[in-house]
């Protein structure tokens, strides 16, 4: 199947047509999600024997990206649902069936959620401030507190990690593990009243106590990075599908852009069409560059995981660097495109002025543009010297 028979036009419609509705009101986006599980989407890594579409990372990024242009905050909320399927799929296919039980609880139904972002952990996944308490029969009860946690109103999985301090002769160990809507020992806070990509309703999740039995533990990892191929498969995941969203955000301005620019027309010109102005020409121009530069670096990262390519250091360059350029050629193009569309885009409730509030969320998935350009500059310079 292709991206336009997963998504077909007509619900690609009615989600667009839900998108400003769920903005102006701060409102989740039930009615898109019960379409979506309704058409399998949810299932798109799960094997087809299983009932899935036995998607691959490449043709997943793809549908986001599809799913975006229609609206950018359902996209970005399913992605955490994604993600965690996908990094089961990534792993299976690696030879690790640690997590083949998310893709069978994916297959019956079960929607996941992300809950590994916390306030002031610029470490990320290489360390945690939630505390993991082991238990004596092998679980461990999780106090700490998540934000950014999409999907909030209706996960029944919450992948959450925290650090057992005194794991490892006191250099401490990183703990991950899945709880259910119905553990005890979490709270969610309606505390979602954001600037943009409002829909996606990722509240802050507060873990006071909440207990993971030992059969949902299913990583520990030290502290610091770790060649663990659960860090690969959520970086590879969590960054290619993030960019997938933004990619989608940036096609979408550039196509209202040129909508908006055909019917725009120049009093002091005699009624000609913007379309004809040659600064405006140019600006759409640097626009459509940008996009056709970004789509290929999305196809290629997210094939070469499919392919199971070997970039040894350089793999963590191109997972944050495409997201980078993802987000920041988005925002350069919204722009672009609002600059083009004239003054109507400055009112609220335009599909531009809701892009643009929605396009600025991605400087703060990680990795952040400092984090991510320290990446980078390790791997071809070496890191700093003490």
């Amino acid at each position: 199947m292709t991206p336009e028979e997963v998504l077909p036009d007509a619900l690609l419609e009615r989600i667009r047509g839900r998108a400003a509705g769920y903005d102006r009101d701060n409102a989740f986006f039930h009615e898109d999600l019960e379409e979506l599980v309704g058409a399998g989407y949810l299932k798109i890594f799960v094997p087809a024997d299983d009932g899935g579409l036995g998607f691959g990372l490449e043709a997943v990024a793809q549908c986001q990206r599809r799913l975006a242009t229609a609206a950018p905050a359902t996209a970005l909320a399913v992605n955490m649902h994604l993600v965690w399927t996908g990094v089961a799929h990534v792993l299976k296919a690696r030879g690790d069936s640690s997590l083949d039980f998310i893709l069978k609880e994916a297959a019956d139904g079960a929607i996941f959620a992300f809950g590994n972002s916390e306030a002031g952990n610029d470490s990320v996944l290489f360390d945690s401030r939630t505390t993991a308490a082991p238990l004596p029969d092998g679980g461990y009860s999780f106090t700490g507190t998540k934000i950014f946690t999409s999907l909030s109103p209706a996960w029944t999985r919450l992948g959450i990690f925290g650090k057992d301090p005194d794991a490892r002769e006191g250099e401490g160990e990183l703990v991950h593990g899945f709880i259910t809507r119905d553990t005890p020992g979490y709270r969610i806070v309606d505390d979602w009243d954001t600037l943009g990509m409002r829909a996606s309703q990722s509240n802050t999740t507060v873990l006071d106590g909440a207990v993971v039995p030992p059969e949902r533990i299913f990583r520990k990892i030290p502290v610091g990075p770790s060649r663990d191929p659960l860090i690969f498969a959520i970086f590879a995941c969590f960054e290619t599908l993030l960019s997938a969203v933004y990619t989608g955000v940036g096609e979408r301005a550039l196509a209202v852009g040129v909508e908006t620019v055909k019917r725009r027309t120049s009093f002091k010109n005699n009624g000609r069409s913007y379309a004809q102005d040659p600064d405006i020409r140019w600006k759409v121009a640097e626009a459509a560059m940008a996009m056709d530069a970004l789509y290929p670096q999305l196809s290629s990262v997210a094939a070469d995981v499919d392919a199971l390519a070997d970039h040894g250091a350089q793999w963590f360059p191109k997972l944050v660097g495409l997201k980078v350029n993802a987000t920041e050629t988005a925002r350069k193009v919204v722009d672009l495109a609002i600059r083009v569309s004239g003054g109507s885009s400055y009112f609220r409730g335009s599909e531009l002025e809701r892009l643009y509030r929605d396009v600025l969320a991605g400087m703060f998935h990680p990795s952040d543009d400092e984090s991510a350009h320290n990446t980078v500059a390790n791997a071809w310079l070496g890191p700093l010297e003490g």
